[in-house]
């Protein structure tokens, strides 16, 4: 493989890297994030076979997927040092092999001749450096020049919905025609070739030779990647408390809903599995679509300050529609609204935060910003499932429009930052 993803071109600087070279390690990471996302969700309609098929009941499910959750969300701002410090092709690399490993024990759980459950519950262990989205988040923020990054961290979204689609089809198509154990050796095999891309293809660093880069003195320690004091000074940083505030609050209410959804799907749409399957589908198309074109062409014409309070509008104007709502038909003519807001808010606020600290810190930043929805899965289940029992449905759209309103005072009363990226 010759030009700008061969070897003998990984370790220049992006400084010096062509337009081309740039455009391939970009289109490449997108690959790659389209890649570990099918595997994902692949894995996602695996494990609640399986679970069942290893006589888990619904608790013992529930400790599983709040380990995944607990194992994210405190590996997600790891990742991310350990991204500014070893560089975009490590980090890829390592995400891809812990993949890897997790559905070679998934396999194996659904071995006969092996103890299933205890390795079900070893699978969740790599999950902890499971970081392919931040990982090619970094790389395409180090890569996009500052007015670009909006949209070009926007089309990670075809990548999600291709993950969503595919990944969903795969899997359940897999395990009615081939059995449980299909998707997770189709899935190690395809996180193989992911591996081997990454350290083939990408280049060592992503980041420029002018990064404000804390290079220890000759002789003295290396900055330690578990270095928790030096990821939380980030959330110090002048403007990034309020904007991650935004992040974490707004996407709260939504994030309770979509926790819930499997259960709101049964027990209040009262639809089947396969309908409900569809329905991820069409979540699934509309994130896609929206934030690999629509947000691209709003962010050519409106501030990020413009395009982050239209999300918190339309966050507001989908509670007041989920409050009334009473059908799967209802919730079908919200749901764009309710896409376009999620993938508006994320996206914006990403390119925010990551404008806010310097470049060689971009990883670090986006790991904690990874770390917003694993937050939300290790708290949703509690939280969400004693609001469903005791007000129903219609309470996710009240909190929604509660602390929407809220943001909404807070972002008129003193209006977002406009930072010029820092220089690479």
């Amino acid at each position: 493989m010759q030009g700008a993803w061969a070897p003998r071109d990984q370790g220049q600087s992006p400084g010096r890297m062509s337009a081309l070279g740039r455009s391939s390690v970009i289109l490449l990471t997108y690959v790659l994030a389209a890649i570990e996302l099918t595997c994902l969700f692949m894995q996602f309609s695996v494990v609640p076979y399986l679970s069942r098929k290893l006589g888990l009941d619904s608790i013992a499910f529930g400790y599983l997927q709040t380990t995944f959750g607990v194992l994210q969300l405190l590996g997600g701002p790891v990742f991310g040092r350990f991204a500014d410090q070893r560089g975009a092709r490590a980090a890829l690399t390592l995400s891809f092999l812990a993949a890897l490993a997790l559905y070679l024990l998934l396999a194996a759980a659904s071995s006969p001749a092996l103890p299933g459950v205890y390795l079900l519950f070893a699978s969740r262990l790599p999950g902890a450096l499971m970081h392919t989205l931040p990982a090619a988040q970094m790389v395409i923020t180090d890569l996009s020049a500052p007015e670009e990054r909006p949209a070009a961290l926007g089309r990670l979204g075809l990548c999600f919905g291709v993950g969503v689609i595919l990944g969903s089809l795969l899997g359940g198509t897999l395990v009615s025609a081939y059995g449980i154990q299909c998707p997770a050796i189709l899935a190690a095999l395809a996180t193989l070739l992911g591996a081997i891309l990454s350290f083939t293809c990408i280049p060592a660093s992503t980041k420029g030779t002018k990064t404000d880069t804390q290079t220890p003195p000759p002789g003295g320690p290396r900055a330690s990647v578990f270095d928790l004091k030096a990821i939380a000074s980030l959330l110090r940083l002048p403007d990034v408390p309020r904007i991650f505030l935004v992040k974490v609050a707004s996407n709260f209410p939504t994030g309770l809903f979509m926790v819930m959804f499997s259960i709101i799907s049964m027990d209040f749409f009262q639809l089947e599995a396969a309908q409900a399957g569809y329905l991820m589908s069409f979540f699934g198309l509309l994130q896609m679509v929206t934030q690999g074109l629509v947000i691209g062409q709003l962010s050519s014409h409106f501030s990020e300050e413009a395009l982050l309070r239209a999300s918190v509008l339309a966050f507001i104007a989908v509670g007041l529609a989920m409050a009334w709502m009473s059908s799967v038909f209802h919730f079908c003519l919200l749901v764009p609204g309710l896409v376009f807001s999620l993938c508006t808010l994320n996206v914006v606020t990403d390119s925010m935060l990551t404008k806010a600290v310097s470049a060689s810190d971009t990883g670090a930043m986006l790991g904690l910003c990874a770390s917003v929805q694993p937050l939300l899965r290790t708290l949703g289940p509690t939280i969400g499932g004693f609001l469903y029992r005791s007000f129903g449905v219609p309470i996710f759209g009240h909190v929604q429009v509660a602390i929407n309103v809220l943001v909404l005072l807070v972002l008129w009363r003193k209006p977002m930052p406009q930072r010029k990226d820092k220089v690479r």
